[in-house]
């Protein structure tokens, strides 16, 4: 494998604290908070004993065209808007499509088409249960529509490592570029799981911080108080490149990716 540069030449991203990538880095710097409290009927109705998550700002089916959206789990939707943007951002790069893969991670994927799914089934029976729900739930069906959108033929491939997923699918688009797989990557991560179901696990389990009264600093990393994380969704895309096909292309340059590297701990 060769010690080929590669570099950032797009950004994309939808969070808590705003719906593009510019926005969020705005909102982070101003100090914002995403962490609201959660405003829906199964809060009260399951006793949650956490009522609050970092939602996201902007709800993905309000960016997408509503035929696209409806065929997408939240998930995809979120990874599909953050991927339209930091394709934008790096200038739409012509490249083709063999030569065009995607890297990107989920660490649950389509869970509310699943449990949606699920309902239907339930209440009206397997015919009413509809033909798209496999391909819409599987983890790799965000990769998979990113591809179709783009175009992308080298690969596309899907990491799912819990809460290590988008990192390592960024260290993996380095290794697939090094390795001449590909002259461009779309690589990133997208996660919408905000559900009673996935809440009450990781409360069982005292992961979650349960300041339910001040949502919006219960997120507090290295805090020698802290008591859980916040679950969030969103998406976060990076354009990733070789140096030699930025350069060629005139593409603006935001960073380069030195290093990186996957282990396991064998411990959780």
């Amino acid at each position: 494998m060769s010690n080929k540069r590669i570099v950032v030449t797009g950004i994309g991203a939808s969070s808590p604290i705003g719906g593009t990538a510019p926005e969020s880095w705005d909102a982070l710097l101003a100090g914002a908070s995403g962490s609201r409290t959660l405003e829906y009927d199964w809060v009260e109705k399951y006793q949650l004993p956490v009522t609050f998550a970092a939602q996201a700002k902007v709800r993905p089916d309000t960016v997408l065209e509503r035929p696209v959206a409806k065929r997408l789990d939240p998930s995809s939707q979120f990874a599909l808007v953050a991927a339209m943007e930091a394709w934008e951002d790096a200038g739409a790069p012509e490249v083709e499509p063999e030569r065009l893969g995607i890297d990107f991670a989920t660490g649950i994927g389509g869970l509310w088409t699943l449990l949606d799914a699920w309902d239907t089934l339930r209440e009206k029976g397997p015919r009413r249960v509809l033909p798209m729900t496999v391909p819409m739930l599987m983890p790799n069906a965000a990769a998979g529509n990113l591809s179709l959108h783009f175009g992308a033929r080298a690969y596309a491939r899907t990491v799912a490592s819990a809460c290590a997923s988008s990192t390592e699918s960024l260290v993996n688009a380095v290794e697939h570029l090094r390795a001449g797989l590909a002259d461009v990557v779309i690589a990133g991560g997208t996660e919408s799981v905000i559900h009673p179901i996935t809440i009450s696990s990781f409360a069982s389990m005292q992961a979650l911080s349960r300041r339910n009264d001040t949502p919006a600093t219960a997120s507090r990393p290295g805090s020698i108080d802290r008591d859980g994380f916040v679950m969030g969704e969103g998406a976060g895309v990076l354009i990733l490149e070789t140096e030699e096909h930025a350069k060629a292309r005139g593409a603006k340059i935001y960073a380069a990716i030195v290093g990186g590297g996957v282990t396991a701990d064998s411990y959780h």
